[in-house]
């Protein structure tokens, strides 16, 4: 903690230290909707959520319909699967809730403000899980509306349901994977400070580590590679979609303690790289 830090927490009483991060939350909250770069990647992740939705749901129906399977495909599924594309349009946006004030220098201002690091880091945090909660589940009802909508035609075989039970937990699963990876990607951002750096680091911690992984064919390594943070998030989220080509084989319990276990280590390692690095 730096000497700022320390005499704004002896000025303040216990009761000031959560209006203070109130203060810093709501602060976040305003810089976070005030910049074209949040809507361009809000746009970006729901043309990338309907087009990948609407091509996978597409090809799942085909494939029964080739097959002579009478099976029934919900809408959401394809939303689920979606996420390994669609996810990198919201992980941009969380990247740039923190690597933007790097770059311009209004770190400097921000902490000056709050000199608490730590609480600094709680706000970005605070804000920007339930910005992907709602990106997450908005995105995903209008993608599953969409595929149900594209799948209902007869040449798609009219094998598409809409069970609300399964639906709602599809789109509240994709909301929290959202939330979680977004948090993750702060927590690389305050450690890493640069965007190409984050987006990079977090990009091989999703997708590219662990399909190298695979590629190797030891059993050790598609272990290790299935509970990192993708495949945990779609195990959370019970997709029956991934890229390994066959089913994740632990429950959705698991899949969520190894993602909260990932989102810990990367918060962990910001705040013990901002709290002793200058900005």
């Amino acid at each position: 903690m730096t000497p700022a830090a320390r005499t704004a927490l002896k000025s303040r009483s216990p009761r000031a230290l959560p209006r203070a991060l109130w203060q810093s939350v709501a602060a976040e909250w305003v810089r976070v909707w005030s910049v074209r770069s949040t809507w361009w990647c809000l746009a970006c992740a729901f043309a990338l959520t309907v087009l990948a939705a609407a091509t996978l749901g597409a090809a799942y129906a085909t494939e029964a319909v080739r097959a002579g399977v009478d099976t029934r495909i919900t809408a959401s599924e394809a939303v689920v699967a979606a996420t390994s594309f669609a996810q990198f349009a919201l992980v941009a946006l969380a990247m740039l809730t923190v690597t933007s004030e790097y770059a311009s220098g209004g770190i400097r201002v921000t902490l000056q403000a709050t000199p608490v690091r730590g609480m600094v880091l709680a706000a970005k945090a605070l804000v920007v899980a339930p910005v992907m909660v709602l990106a997450g589940v908005l995105t995903g009802a209008v993608a599953t509306a969409a595929v149900y909508a594209l799948l209902s035609i007869d040449v798609f075989g009219g094998l598409v349901v809409l069970p609300p039970g399964e639906v709602a937990w599809d789109l509240l699963a994709t909301g929290g994977y959202y939330a979680l990876i977004g948090v993750l990607t702060v927590g690389a951002g305050v450690a890493m400070r640069s965007a190409v750096g984050t987006l990079s680091t977090v990009f091989m911690l999703l997708m590219g580590l662990p399909l190298l992984l695979i590629m190797t064919g030891s059993q050790v390594a598609v272990d290790v590679s299935l509970r990192m943070p993708m495949f945990a998030g779609l195990a959370f989220m019970d997709s029956t979609d991934n890229l390994t080509g066959a089913p994740i084989p632990y429950s959705a319990g698991e899949g969520l303690a190894w993602l909260l276990a990932w989102t810990a280590a990367a918060l962990a390692t910001g705040w013990a790289v901002v709290r002793h690095r200058d900005a």
